[in-house]
């Protein structure tokens, strides 16, 4: 009866040790080994050299660094909005019953299940000066080329149009599950009443997916700061650093200068505004609904 009881015991924390074990080696581990590196300087070959706020100090003081948080934040105004308006309206077009609405669905899925490497060099071809699609189209009807990422101030915003067209797929679906989730007694009723369509989306649809909105803001947004791939494959975060996302340039600071200390200050730091943004859209969601 002892060793049963003591299996009893030991069986529960077996069964959690695997995710005991992950959530030690992959998310406390590197957070803790960051928050220590940021008070050193570290090039990965040499030994750690304390330098105390030395990396909050230069972080201040980084002028490209700021550029490149700006360079984010601008990239956050057209690709939240944009995305929250496509997704939001081919959604509201895939609800209703159209023909091969399946196909439809899956095919604004795609995009999300492919590599975000190979789309980016797809759209790379897209947005090229002298054989891109783009600016053949532009040619043939008789309009001059356009340096979709040769021109600092398109540069950001054609980056911030192609994560859109890969991502809004995910947004689809969610916007359509929250769709689907709305009582259609609230549009019979309003149907009795005469209100118009848009009358029935502002006051009826809008406000009951108001939790889903609040989803797809949160994760764009995240997504958003995590930006990437796309700058370092389609112009490496020119022209003249117009395109160098906060995540790339502390990527370079780490794995290009082997700046490790400080790269973990940028990382940490860089999460702390995250932070703070989820929490006032949280905040300003929540009041307006």
């Amino acid at each position: 009866m002892k060793k049963k009881g003591l299996k009893n015991r030991i069986l529960p924390y077996l069964m959690v040790s695997p995710y005991l074990i992950h959530l030690t080696l992959f998310i406390v581990f590197p957070v803790v080994f960051s928050l220590i590196l940021t008070f050193h300087k570290w090039n990965i070959i040499s030994s750690p050299e304390f330098v105390g706020f030395d990396n909050f100090l230069r972080l201040f003081q980084d002028r490209l660094f700021w550029k490149a948080i700006i360079n984010t934040i601008v990239f956050l105004l057209v690709h939240i909005p944009l995305q929250i308006i496509v997704a939001l309206a081919l959604a509201y077009l895939l609800n209703k019953k159209i023909f091969m609405r399946g196909f439809f669905r899956a095919a604004f899925f795609l995009p999300v299940v492919i590599s975000g490497v190979v789309v980016t060099m797809l759209w790379q071809q897209l947005y090229s000066y002298d054989s891109g699609l783009l600016n053949r189209i532009l040619i043939n009807i008789g309009a001059g080329k356009v340096g979709w990422l040769s021109n600092q101030n398109l540069a950001m915003t054609s980056i911030a149009f192609m994560a859109t067209w890969k991502n809004v797929g995910l947004y689809v679906i969610l916007f359509l599950i929250g769709l689907q989730t709305v009582p259609k007694m609230y549009y019979e009723a309003a149907d009795i009443e005469g209100a118009s369509s848009w009358q029935k989306f502002r006051h009826i649809t809008l406000p009951s997916i108001n939790p889903t909105i609040f989803m797809v803001t949160i994760l764009s947004t995240i997504g958003g700061f995590s930006l990437f791939i796309e700058p370092y494959i389609m112009t490496g975060g020119g022209p003249l650093n117009s395109t160098l996302s906060a995540m790339l340039y502390i990527y370079k600071q780490a794995f290009e200068y082997y700046h490790m200390g400080y790269s973990a200050t940028l990382g940490v730091f860089f999460a702390m505004i995250i932070m703070l943004v989820v929490v006032i859209q949280k905040y300003t969601i929540e009041n307006e609904s």
